[in-house]
């Protein structure tokens, strides 16, 4: 069992908050994406668990085994903690060899040495490099240099891997490549993971459960499909998705004793059943979300759709990204493969209510969700 929590944890530069009382626990084997702008805090919270920083105040436990505690007084330092850690440079020796940067920390650990090729054998056919064990950092690509970073972690058998940003040096097909070999070795691994990243992609397609900061604040924590289809709040709702969120301030207004949200011509009933949980809050506006792949398009007029005038067109090949307007109402809409749809064409629009969240606009808060909706 590999397991992290951290409790309180507070960490300032130069009086500056970097982290905000983070409260977070990370289950054994799971993969843990830490999601954010720079500056968020995310490098930091993973450098705390590493031991690289200490914080100002709270503790983080490992196992049961508290590694930090001010107000015990517990500091263990880095090289004690059993955490394997991948920089964003990879930080490889120049000059020595792929066998010689992976055998450094096991040769330190007195390893007989022929226990010490064996690992770097089994660990070099994970990373699927064997034939490049002679050569040097100078010689290998980008890709293979992170795998060789990849394999001296493995080789020392940490209990938890922790990585900051490793693919952010690659080229866009190579990090759809090292995703792909992240993931299986995390499943044939069964490490327990906590992996950095402003990258939203990478967060959604490697991980188990998504932790998004801003600020230095833990906004929310969730899988990947609760990060994208339930956001906490509009930071969340926001920074999450590509496109971006369509995000609409209308009104809440009363008709004939039912509710509904209204902007413009868009109009969508609110079910009777969370009525009341808008009611309580005391508020007449509301702002809506709908990703832009909930929007369905037609380009002949149909019967309670909305009609809207296309501003541009930017087909990417497996879709292609519209962005419409009507009145003072912008949406981006996704629709898949190319589209005969072009720039200054008509076309009518139709939003799902059961894909639309609320939220209220003086906290930014989530008060309506699809799950909601639906019962």
């Amino acid at each position: 069992m590999s397991w992290i929590e951290l409790r309180k944890i507070k960490k300032s530069y130069s009086g500056s908050p970097a982290v905000r009382e983070l409260n977070l626990k990370i289950e054994d084997r799971q993969f843990v994406t830490l999601l954010g702008p720079s500056g968020c805090g995310k490098t930091t919270t993973l450098r705390v668990i590493a031991g690289l920083e200490e914080p100002d105040s709270g503790e983080i436990i490992v196992d049961g085994k508290i590694l930090f505690s001010r107000e015990k007084g517990i500091f263990v330092p880095p090289e004690k903690r059993k955490l394997g850690l991948i920089f964003q440079s990879y930080a490889l020796w120049p000059h020595m060899t792929v066998r010689k940067n992976i055998s450094l920390a096991l040769e330190e650990m007195h390893l007989a040495r022929e226990k010490i090729d064996g690992i770097i054998k089994e660990v070099l056919e994970k990373v699927q490099l064997t034939e490049y064990i002679d050569r040097y950092p100078s010689e290998l690509s980008g890709g293979q240099q992170q795998r060789v970073a990849v394999a001296r972690m493995i080789a020392a058998e940490p209990s938890i891997f922790l990585m900051d940003e490793p693919l952010s040096n690659l080229d866009a097909m190579l990090r759809v490549d090292m995703r792909t070999e992240l993931k299986r070795l995390h499943h044939e691994l069964g490490a327990t993971t906590v992996y950095v990243t402003h990258d939203q992609v990478e967060a959604l397609t490697l991980s188990d459960r998504i932790a998004v900061m801003e600020k230095g604040i833990l906004k929310q924590v969730g899988t990947p499909e609760e990060i994208y289809k339930k956001p906490a709040d509009l930071f969340v709702a926001r920074f999450v998705g590509s496109p971006r969120i369509n995000s609409i301030e209308g009104k809440l207004v009363s008709e004939s004793g039912n509710y509904f949200f209204k902007k413009g011509d868009i109009k969508r009933k609110i079910n009777k059943k969370v009525e009341s949980i808008i009611l309580d809050l005391k508020v007449n506006s509301l702002i809506a979300t709908i990703r832009p792949e909930d929007i369905d398009v037609s380009q002949r007029e149909r019967e309670g759709w909305t009609k809207a005038d296309v501003y541009s067109v930017l087909p990417a090949g497996s879709e292609t990204i519209l962005s419409v307007k009507k009145d003072e109402i912008d949406l981006s809409v996704k629709v898949n493969g190319f589209t005969d749809i072009r720039m200054n064409d008509t076309v009518w629009i139709y939003i799902d209510p059961f894909k639309m969240n609320y939220y209220d606009p003086r906290s930014g808060k989530l008060i309506l969700d699809v799950g909601l909706q639906r019962k």
